[in-house]
């Protein structure tokens, strides 16, 4: 099989790639040039696609004895993902780049042009695993309940499973590390990327605000009453309790969270934890990992990327899916992924576009 190994210059994807050549695979390396000006180097965790990271994949691939490229991709990532980023947050919505980088750019530009080169898949260092069921290939967690990366592999359809390849899933991180040690590969102890990866400083407001610029407005709490200023919305997202910058303490005392955000009016409400409580999530453009399930799913639902999944019923139509938690759940917050398990394996996905609280009748 012709594989086409996405190499980010980390350990998880060149260990990945190493897997693949092991088994017997035609496999080609790729780094994904992702910014437009890189950087020359990493700064510790944060960040990624520097020239290092470039020049760490290609030192890998040499190891491995395979052909290596660089594919330029920064202007549909600029596009897809970091503007989509930036008007999702300024519509106070609260989005995941991981997920729509896998959606639009790894298992969609990537994988196109691979299958018109002649490739057959895709192999990546996600943590997560693509198991032949009886209904065809399906996606599943990884072991590694620390590093599963199934959540934001969400998005991707049965045609895409189909052509992914995912070697690390069934191993733990500290295995992979050490894997690499013993194939001689120098980003053996490499330190993971974190945070949002276009944003190396690690400061999501401050690059917000040197696109949107500043946007004074108010932060009022359930009443309507002014507590606070910002100066910009954007800097918000619902559960959020730190940064708040309020003007006086809550009556009771009491810790205070962003309840909602209106881009509108810019205005941020707060108020206590329990006003968090919602007990329905209505996604929209739902995607699913194989066939449709169904119209009703008694599912395990997760809406953060690091989130514990919880228990909750999904029902949908073409445009809308409706997951109903069984307990009320808090910082359920619009622009967020849910994700739907059926046990480890991955029924779909929707994003969130509006909550229903558990102590009221409206939503928004």
């Amino acid at each position: 099989m012709r594989v086409l190994a996405a190499m980010s210059g980390g350990v998880d994807s060149a260990v990945a790639a190493a897997r693949c050549v092991e088994a017997g695979h035609d496999v080609t390396g790729v780094h994904l040039a992702l910014s437009s000006n890189p950087q020359s180097f990493r700064s510790g965790a944060r960040g990624c696609c520097t020239l290092e990271d470039a020049r760490d994949a290609r030192r890998a691939a040499d190891v491995l004895g395979i052909p290596f490229y660089v594919w330029d991709l920064a202007a549909r990532f600029r596009a897809d993902v970091v503007d989509d980023f930036v008007a999702e947050y300024a519509a106070g919505r609260t989005p995941n780049p991981c997920l729509r980088c896998n959606e639009k750019i790894k298992f969609s530009a990537v994988l196109d042009r691979a299958v018109a080169l002649g490739f057959d898949a895709v192999c990546t260092g996600h943590y997560a695993r693509v198991v032949d069921g009886p209904a065809g290939r399906e996606l599943h967690r990884a072991v590694d309940p620390g590093k599963d990366q199934s959540y934001v592999l969400g998005v991707l359809s049965a045609d895409q499973l189909s052509r992914a390849v995912f070697p690390l899933g069934d191993t733990i991180k500290d295995d992979v590390r050490e894997e690499a040690s013993v194939r001689g590969l120098a980003v053996a102890r490499k330190p993971d990327s974190h945070d949002v990866c276009f944003i190396a400083d690690g400061d999501t407001a401050g690059f917000l605000r040197s696109r949107l610029g500043a946007a004074p407005g108010q932060i009022v709490d359930e009443t309507g009453a002014r507590v606070g200023e910002h100066d910009g919305a954007f800097a918000f997202t619902v559960g959020q309790r730190r940064g708040l910058r309020l003007g006086r303490p809550a009556a009771d005392g009491k810790p205070r969270y962003v309840l909602d955000i209106t881009p509108v009016d810019r205005r941020v409400t707060v108020g206590p934890a329990k006003a968090l409580a919602v007990d329905d999530a209505i996604a929209i453009a739902p995607r699913w990992c194989g066939a449709p399930p169904d119209h009703e799913l008694t599912a395990l639902a997760q809406y953060r990327a690091h989130g514990t999944p919880v228990p909750a019923t999904a029902t949908w139509d073409q445009q809308t899916l409706t997951v109903r938690f069984a307990t009320p759940q808090q910082g359920v917050a619009p622009g967020q992924a849910v994700v739907l398990y059926d046990g480890s394996r991955v029924v779909g996905s929707a994003t969130i576009d509006r909550t229903a609280r558990a102590a009221h009748s409206t939503t928004r």
